[in-house]
């Protein structure tokens, strides 16, 4: 299944450069999205990657804990 894409909510990299010259970042706000790349907007692009894949596992990994039973799913809007 593909990953849904978030609507535009902002988050904080921190990035390190690594001796081989690869810039290496990870999600300050969500801790297990981690990626690299050769370039800055590679990283970028790389990181909104492991974001989407991040939010579809919970997401599946969560709906699957309720599997079988009633219940009510609601979007939720955070500002």
């Amino acid at each position: 299944m593909k990953p849904k894409k978030l609507k535009h909510i902002d988050f904080t990299a921190i990035i390190e450069k690594s001796e081989d010259g690869w810039f290496v970042g990870q999600l300050e706000e969500l801790p297990e999205v981690l990626s690299q790349g050769k370039t800055l907007e590679e990283l970028k692009t790389n990181l909104q990657e492991a974001l989407d894949l991040v939010i579809s596992y919970h997401r599946e990994t969560t709906l699957s804990l309720y599997e079988g039973r009633k219940y009510i799913r609601r979007k939720l809007s955070i500002a």
